[in-house]
């Protein structure tokens, strides 16, 4: 320990040099997962919040479901007979609108039965209500001034509903997410701009059937008899837009970010190390065990990515709270932590790298050997 802490004052350059690559390496993984994290919330928060184990699409579509499945209400209707699952039609679809002030905004619209379990919760206001149409809204439209009592116009067909209540920050494909009766889904689905449509007119189907199933629930039987495709939410996922995509993406830049830091890590005490062998060979010399020296090295390793790690997780996060709410970054304290410790260990190995030169300097070296 003494060793280790005198060599790392006489060389503070060179240590304070490697601390800092270290952190930028750190900050960097670790902002490129606080955007992960944001943007998949982004993505799906909607569908994370759906208390549903699945849900079942049309067989035919094999992917991006919510836009290319239909399923009809006969089908809803038998899912519902099904023993040992709690069953609710669920339609999604995006859609542009304008409110009463004249604010122009996006919006994912889902389709819900009111009283059914997708119905949201709410923060603000009032739920959905069967005999009233009308709209809960996300907490992202909220912050944008979008407020309880206000209209939003349909963009192209003229549909106006009223703003019941506020629900949590949820989207989908990045999207904010407002909640509505099926009958002024199907409207906003299937209506044709210009032309007012009865809701007894328009198609009876929906995206999809959200299901709740009990431990030992035939998912696969009812899929063959009804001829439908239930999916469990970890792959519903994967039917918002570009969802899939964009974890491939940032994942990938993950790895190649935990692929560097042992190389630059090892590279350092590798030079590190070769500079150094006359003071190795010298401690061999005066008895110094190959286990002193191990762990003398693995020590200042340890304290230089241990430090640099450190204040890369302090800079990540002071880049979250800088970017505020103008990106999607979300860097939960797990997930910091998870980080850290990932940069720390690859950082780590790096060092093994050298250990073999650190175990086998030869004490003849600062007797004269290598004159």
């Amino acid at each position: 320990m003494f060793l280790a802490l005198r060599e790392i004052r006489a060389a503070r350059g060179r240590f304070l040099l490697m601390g800092l690559v270290v952190m930028l390496v750190a900050a960097l993984v670790g902002i490129v997962s606080g955007f992960t994290t944001g943007l998949g919330n982004d993505t799906v928060s909607a569908l994370r919040a759906l208390p549903a184990t699945h849900v079942a699409f049309a067989p035919g579509a094999k992917s991006d479901q919510f836009n290319r499945s239909l399923v009809d209400a006969s089908t809803v209707a038998r899912w519902r007979e099904r023993p040992g699952v709690e069953a609710a039609p669920l339609g999604v679809t995006i859609a542009r609108g304008t409110t009463d002030r004249g604010l122009e905004i996006d919006m994912a619209a889902f389709g819900v039965e009111p009283g059914t379990f997708p119905a949201p919760p709410v923060r603000r206001g009032t739920g959905l209500d069967a005999a009233r149409p009308g709209l809960v809204v996300s907490g992202k439209l909220a912050s944008d001034g979008v407020r309880v009592g206000d209209t939003v116009t349909v963009d192209r067909l003229g549909l106006k509903l009223p703003v019941t209540g506020v629900t949590d920050d949820l989207s989908y494909g990045h999207v904010p997410a407002v909640y509505l009766p099926l009958d002024a889904w199907r409207a906003i689905r299937f209506g044709v701009p210009g032309a007012a449509t009865a809701p007894d007119r328009l198609p009876q189907d929906v995206s999809g059937v959200a299901l709740r199933a009990r431990p030992g629930a035939d998912l696969a039987g009812a899929d063959r008899a009804l001829g439908t495709l239930s999916l469990p939410m970890s792959k519903v996922l994967e039917a918002a837009p570009g969802y899939k995509g964009e974890r491939v993406t940032m994942t990938s830049i993950q790895v190649f970010l935990y692929l560097i830091a042992p190389l630059i890590v090892g590279a350092f005490f590798a030079v590190w190390t070769v500079q150094r062998a006359p003071e190795l060979a010298l401690l061999r010399a005066i008895g110094a065990s190959r286990r002193r020296l191990l762990s003398y090295t693995v020590l200042q390793a340890a304290l230089v990515v241990a430090a640099g790690t450190v204040a890369g997780g302090a800079l990540a996060l002071a880049t979250g709270l800088l970017l505020g709410a103008a990106v999607p970054f979300s860097l939960p304290a797990g997930t910091l932590a998870g980080t850290l410790a990932a940069v720390a260990l690859v950082g780590l190995a790096g060092t093994c790298l050298t250990l073999r030169r650190v175990t086998t300097p030869d004490p003849l070296t600062m007797l004269g050997a290598a004159r």
